[in-house]
């Protein structure tokens, strides 16, 4: 057994109630090779990773097949979800999570160092310019 760190290492949670440590995080494209190796897990499979922010995002983003679960651990976050040609936005604090729902756009503000842990299902997720 060893302790890993989930800012670089994210876990991949998949079919069988299985828990597999995931290489260094390095950036977009290692979303891709995320995507890959475990394409056979399809919609069901679960990703569960933390950054931490210090600027608010440059991109949207949606995960067409699944909810994704946002949990603010230290800082605060403005989640902002696009629904149609409306924008909501809800401020988390320490503690607090929301859920973004399948297919829904999403971006984040922050306006501090904010930490957030995200449990998503990554299969198919698509991002595009703020």
């Amino acid at each position: 057994m060893k302790a890993n760190s989930l800012t670089q290492n994210p876990v991949h949670l998949g079919l069988g109630a299985t828990a597999l440590v995931e290489p260094e995080f390095s950036g977009l494209p290692w979303y891709e090779a995320y995507a890959k190796r475990h394409e056979g897990d399809g919609a069901e499979g679960r990703l569960v990773s933390m950054y931490t922010f210090s600027e608010s995002w440059d991109v949207w983003e949606r995960h067409p097949h699944g909810s994704e679960v946002v949990i603010c651990v230290s800082g605060q976050l403005s989640l902002i979800q696009e629904q149609g040609d409306k924008a909501t936005s809800l401020v988390l604090e320490t503690g607090e999570y929301a859920i973004n729902p399948p297919g829904v756009w999403h971006t984040a503000d922050v306006t501090e160092l904010t930490t957030a842990i995200f449990i998503t299902a990554g299969w198919g997720t698509e991002h595009r310019p703020r």
